[in-house]
């Protein structure tokens, strides 16, 4: 088969990238590793072809594991790859360590002329390795080699990120990752509200009323005053719904950038934000947030909603059923949460955040071995068909799951024996009705109590769901300002706002501290940044 304009699209990389050594010892000489393929009936099928005869190669791909196997030459899980995708997947394992120890050993590999052939960059490595010419130029690539993948995302999240180019070129050095649906939501116990005889809040005044109930009048019924009406984290963080009822773009708890009086700006120094932490800090006073929100870490708060203490709580509504399922192995309790209405507060616009943007998926190589930089292209347009994005879920039979009564079902979790399911376009691609259909189709009989209300509590979330201005900047604003980035000055003010150590009057101090500490010049390179991607 011959490609069309490699020649030209292959650069010399400025960090002299060679041929990269596969993991377990095994080299994969100039792209033409065998593939441990079953031997045909007459035992003369040739290794290196798949059973239409196809050349298989092998590429060395690295992303997130938290534990789980490497993927090592004739796996089972390279195996399974090989034959799903046509590709030799070769997966060393790399401690993640939050990112950090990745990023290290990336580093590393890099360093020593041996980067894998497609990965997942971190904290803006991207950049860098684009600017040196380490990277693919994807822009004529994807659309002619990977159309499946090109396909899927939208033409202006792909205009986004030739905005977002370091070269200034307006070229395409990344493939991002895209959530198709609003993900977020306010969880609220339906099953308290129908006990205390409550109608769901939409407005901020009976949503205190809800809040109050919650604290006062023993909702799970233990004879104790140990309820927790709602609350969040450490650093200020997932309680969303808190700010999100005055218009304020926030994810995951870090202020985030929207249109506010016709101009992006950052939420955190907004009227808004101010508005909202006087609120809070009502709220906390009379013991309507948990008292421990700012010192509770994500295990100590998950502890709290699963041992039937919490009423409302924010978070991801898909992973619901987890929350669900431990509450009901701890208290044997099957609590009903549904989603709460981003409440009515007059002179505001509520929502809760949407980011279709997800940090940067995959970059590859600019690799001067044609047949490696085809393999991974093929490799992308593969596993970006929507037709085995189940297969890529469920992975192996018997080492990630079974099958009983005909369906197929997830093992537990088992980091000693399964391999790690790295390529997961499902989840870089996420879409709603995928993510549902998901749910349903792979869960247990004992378990669709739970999926049934997050498949409902998915949908009715988009009600809410709002896609910030901010969605897609890149990192780079805040280049040479890391404690704004880090928001080490929101979340000193914002947690002293809200216990009452400080007044709402400090709000404005740090407003003009944010402003002076860099602010200003962030907020010049995002608004500058706005204005090209809507040219």
């Amino acid at each position: 088969m011959k490609f069309k304009k490699i020649g030209l699209m292959l650069a010399v990389s400025a960090l002299a990238i060679t041929t990269v050594t596969g993991c377990g010892g095994n080299n994969n000489n100039s792209g033409n590793a065998a593939a441990n393929q079953s031997q045909s009936q007459d035992g003369n099928q040739n290794q290196n072809q798949t059973a239409s005869g196809d050349e298989i190669v092998d590429i060395e791909v690295w992303g997130t594991n938290i534990g789980y196997k490497p993927i090592e030459k004739g796996s089972k899980l390279y195996e399974f790859y090989k034959d799903k995708l046509g590709v030799g997947v070769i997966h060393p394992y790399v401690e993640w360590n939050g990112g950090t120890n990745y990023l290290n050993q990336l580093n590393l590999k890099i360093a020593a002329n041996e980067m894998p052939d497609l990965f997942l960059p971190q904290q803006g490595l991207e950049d860098s390795l684009a600017k040196n010419g380490a990277l693919a130029d994807l822009t004529d690539l994807l659309p002619e080699y990977a159309p499946n993948l090109w396909n899927a995302i939208p033409q202006d999240m792909w205009d986004i990120v030739k905005a977002n180019d370091p070269t200034g070129q307006g070229r395409i050095y990344y493939i991002p990752g895209m959530v198709d649906y609003g993900r977020y939501s306010a969880m609220i116990r339906q099953d308290w509200l129908d006990k205390l005889g409550l109608q769901m809040p939409t407005t901020q005044e009976e949503y205190v009323k809800v809040l109050e109930a919650f604290r006062d009048e023993d909702p799970n019924g233990n004879g104790q005053k140990d309820e927790l009406a709602t609350g969040g984290r450490e650093q200020a963080r997932w309680m969303d719904h808190l700010f999100a009822m005055y218009g304020v773009a926030m994810f995951e708890g870090y202020p985030d950038w929207d249109i506010y009086d016709g101009e992006l700006t950052y939420s955190a120094v907004t009227p808004n934000m101010k508005a909202s932490l006087e609120f809070m800090s009502k709220l906390y006073k009379e013991g309507l947030i948990d008292k421990e929100s700012l010192l509770n870490t994500k295990d100590k708060w998950e502890g709290k909603i699963t041992s039937d203490k919490v009423g409302n709580y924010f978070h991801w509504v898909e992973s619901g059923y987890l929350p669900l399922e431990n509450l009901f192995k701890n208290t044997g309790v099957k609590a009903n949460f549904t989603v709460l209405p981003v409440q009515k507060v007059d002179g505001y616009e509520g929502f809760y955040t949407w980011k279709r943007f997800t940090p940067p998926a995959w970059v590859v190589k600019n690799n001067k071995d044609e047949k490696k930089l085809m393999a991974t292209l093929k490799l992308l347009n593969n596993m970006y068909d929507k037709k085995v994005w189940k297969d890529l879920y469920l992975g192996v039979e018997g080492m990630h799951y079974t099958m009983k009564d005909g369906k197929a079902t997830k093992l537990p979790d088992d980091k000693s024996t399964q391999e790690n399911l790295i390529l997961d376009p499902y989840s870089k691609i996420s879409t709603l009705d995928f993510m549902m259909d998901l749910n349903k189709s792979t869960a247990s009989e004992d378990r669709m109590w739970a999926i049934d209300q997050v498949n409902r509590n998915m949908e009715e979330a988009q009600k809410y769901a709002k896609v910030i201005a901010g969605d897609g900047m890149p990192a780079s604003v805040y280049e040479g300002y890391p404690d704004i980035n880090n928001r080490t000055l929101y979340v000193e003010y914002a947690s002293k706002i809200i216990l009452g150590q400080y007044p709402i009057s400090k709000f404005d101090e740090f407003v003009e501290k944010w402003n002076k500490s860099g602010g200003e010049e962030v907020t010049k390179r995002a608004r500058e940044w706005y204005a090209k991607v809507k040219k």
